[in-house]
């Protein structure tokens, strides 16, 4: 064999010829590899190719052909991803864990469609991949974006990874809708999975924990080039956005995904009753370890998709859908120790500090204790054996320990009644209705350290500001040095650290490039969305959920804040609109007004408007005569459930409220119809019957 020239000895004109060679053969060997999955070469070969090419057009980089196989599929490694906002969210479904919980689920479909107990209702139900979820847009039949799901609103662009990926098409055939986003799982099996640790620890590199993390590992490469190295694998089980559907059915709309060349689960199979779910979950669990690849329940989705459309959605999952979890798995370990730790709005939760042990593949050192009463109910001690279970993705707990094991001279433990944060007394309120309650709190506010703390990591979270590279270790470094204190010292950090003599590029651990791209992150999160804003800032029982409610209801982030100071005193009309909205109950318009009634947290909301700027909630209807309207029902309805008729009216675009207001635009009301109707007549509110809302909507 040839030895090459060295790269320092090469003429332009003889680099250029090269690259022009390693070009070809490159994309020739990977034509091989990853469409017809034969390679002829060995990985070492290949990767010897790709670093010939690397460094000669490091050192001639006016050579760089278009057709560079270090941007083949579309470009070179970024320094992050791009954001992709989903048309359609990419929520998640509700979990379940015994047979009474798809059996409620059953129930409670029939409950909301207003169907007989007994009414039959086709379900389809296939395996739950353990595995990373994907969305595939699809234009004029090519595949133009992948997008990871995020939090459901906002994902990951991973287009070129997903580009590399042999089992996604790139272009689906004539007969497929000019626009559709295919959704699916993108997995790893455990012989790819054993392969590539094989050559991790050949390499003298620490193997993969689990098929799962090496698949999203693999999928989130800055390099497109290192995915593509990666045997990736892809089912496509749903849909986003998608103006022209194949089916009316799940199963129909799948069915033409196979026909199309997606991968789909050859499992899935439609079931009529719940004696077939059941036995259908069964077979699966029982084929589990035969699989090849990671499952971690059954799906099930109600069939026809003019009854999801009706079913709609509640929180962050849909009506329709349930994901049976298989069974816990246990071990047993030591408990080592409990450990204390006080969240951003006081509570001081227990934390089993445990002796390592492995539950389900996964190592656990740490499983929650829940609350002081659950550790005396279960008489946990320090020393004890105890039974650790974690099932999917929840937080390991303990069940209980083990009498015989228990040794001697063990004690009950006492849980603190002042903080261990700050030393302010930790009391358990009483509720209400009279009872105590279950989680102790630390009194200090905000002069307790780990309280500003966690209220600052809970900001730069994922689901609130999403700040990229502010994590909960940075936070607690920046917090301890006095650079940040509050959420507005994020977006002054880079105007301070110019000024500063101390510069943050000469701190340990940090440099020029990793400062400035956390600069970036910071910068590009100057602008969000209003119900992020309103999560972000940690009110007490406020979560996703009731951050888009009081989103939609305000509109903008200053008249949010003004009118829960005008809130403030409970009474009035501006208390009575948000007590009057649709899931907002005392509890929470309490808990959100008393946060408003603080001075401290008021500056903390105006520091924060100067420095970022808040965008509306997009309308979810605009041609919908009831779009902008707050809506209230009242009475029996008789063509569609109560809840039904929320979810309809705010599908339309229209605000639903419990309660008849100033603020109350329109109250349809049915047979029974009580105080809502003196109410109405009361504020002047205009009141239609159900058949007249079907006519207004243009459904009648």
């Amino acid at each position: 064999m040839v030895k090459p020239v060295p790269v320092e000895r090469l003429s332009p004109a003889a680099a250029e010829a090269e690259l022009k060679r390693l070009a070809h053969e490159i994309a020739e060997h990977d034509r091989r590899y990853y469409q017809h999955d034969r390679p002829t070469v060995s990985d070492a070969e290949y990767d010897e190719l790709r670093l010939r090419n690397a460094a000669i057009e490091e050192a001639f980089p006016d050579l760089v052909r278009a057709d560079s196989p270090s941007h083949r599929v579309g470009a070179g490694p970024s320094e992050k991803f791009a954001k992709v906002r989903h048309g359609v969210p990419m929520l998640s479904l509700a979990n379940g864990f015994s047979e009474d919980d798809v059996h409620e689920f059953l129930a409670r479909v029939r409950r909301f469609l207003n169907l007989a107990a007994d009414a039959e209702i086709e379900v389809t139900a296939e395996p739950k991949i353990d595995g990373l979820s994907i969305s595939l847009r699809y234009e004029e039949r090519r595949l133009v974006q992948a997008a990871t799901r995020g939090d459901g609103f906002e994902g990951e662009n991973v287009t070129a990874n997903i580009l590399t990926i042999a089992e996604v098409p790139k272009r689906l055939p004539k007969g497929a809708p000019s626009l559709i986003e295919v959704r699916g799982e993108i997995f790893m099996s455990h012989k790819d999975f054993a392969a590539l640790n094989e050559k991790q620890i050949q390499a003298g590199e620490k193997p993969f924990a689990n098929p799962r993390n090496s698949a999203a590992g693999s999928l989130r490469q800055l390099d497109p080039a290192v995915t593509a190295a990666r045997p990736l694998r892809f089912f496509a089980y749903a849909w986003g956005e998608a103006p022209e559907l194949p089916a009316g059915t799940q199963w129909g709309v799948i069915e033409a995904f196979h026909a199309w060349g997606l991968p789909t689960n050859p499992l899935m199979k439609l079931c009529r009753s719940e004696s077939e779910l059941l036995g259908h979950y069964r077979m699966i669990e029982g084929q589990r370890a035969s699989l090849g690849y990671d499952i971690d329940g059954v799906v099930y989705k109600v069939n026809r998709l003019d009854l999801q459309e009706r079913l709609g959605f509640v929180s962050r999952s849909p009506r329709w859908g349930l994901a049976y979890k298989f069974s816990a798995e246990k071990a047993t370990t030591v408990l080592e120790g409990i450990d204390i730790q006080v969240g951003r709005t006081g509570a001081l939760t227990p934390v089993a500090r445990l002796r390592p042990v492995t539950v389900g593949g996964v190592v656990v050192s740490n499983a929650t204790l829940h609350n002081e009463d659950e550790i005396a109910r279960k008489d946990i001690r320090v020393g004890d054996t105890v039974i650790v279970q974690r099932a999917g993705d929840v937080i390991p707990q303990i069940l209980g320990f083990l009498a015989d094991k228990r040794p001697a001279g063990a004690k009950p433990y006492v849980f603190p009644h002042v903080c261990p944060a700050c030393g302010s007394h930790a009391e358990r309120e009483e509720r209400a209705s009279g009872k105590t309650d279950a989680v102790r709190r630390c009194t200090g506010g905000l002069i307790c350290p780990a309280q500003r703390v966690e209220r600052l990591k809970h900001f730069a979270s994922r689901n609130a500001f999403d700040i990229e590279g502010l994590g909960d270790k940075i936070i607690e470094e920046f917090y301890t040095d006095g650079l940040i204190a509050a959420p507005a010292d994020i977006f002054t950090l880079e105007k301070r650290d110019a000024r500063s003599l101390k510069k943050l590029k000469e701190r340990e651990g940090w440099g020029e490039a990793s400062v400035a791209k956390l600069f970036a992150a910071i910068d590009a999160r100057r602008s969000v969305a209003l119900d992020r804003f309103i999560f972000a800032l940690g009110i007490r029982h406020v979560g996703e959920t009731t951050a888009r409610v009081l989103a939609r209801a305000y509109g903008s982030a200053r008249n949010f804040r003004d009118q829960m100071v005008a809130a403030g005193k409970m009474e009035g009309e501006a208390w009575e609109e948000l007590t009057a909205l649709d899931g907002i109950g005392e509890v929470v318009a309490e808990a959100v007004v008393q946060f408003f009634g603080e001075k401290h947290n008021r500056d903390v909301v105006d520091d924060l408007l100067k420095q970022v700027e808040v965008t509306a909630l997009e309308a979810r209807s605009t041609s919908s005569p009831v779009a902008g309207k707050t809506v209230v029902f009242t009475g029996a309805l008789e063509k569609m459930t109560r809840e039904e008729a929320k979810a309809m009216a705010e599908r339309l675009g229209a605000k639903v409220a419990g309660s008849v207001s100033k603020k109350t635009d329109l109250l349809v009301a049915g047979p029974g119809a009580g105080s809502k109707l003196k109410d109405a007549e009361k504020y002047g509110v205009e009141v239609i019957g159900e058949d007249d809302w079907f006519r207004r909507v243009g459904e009648g």
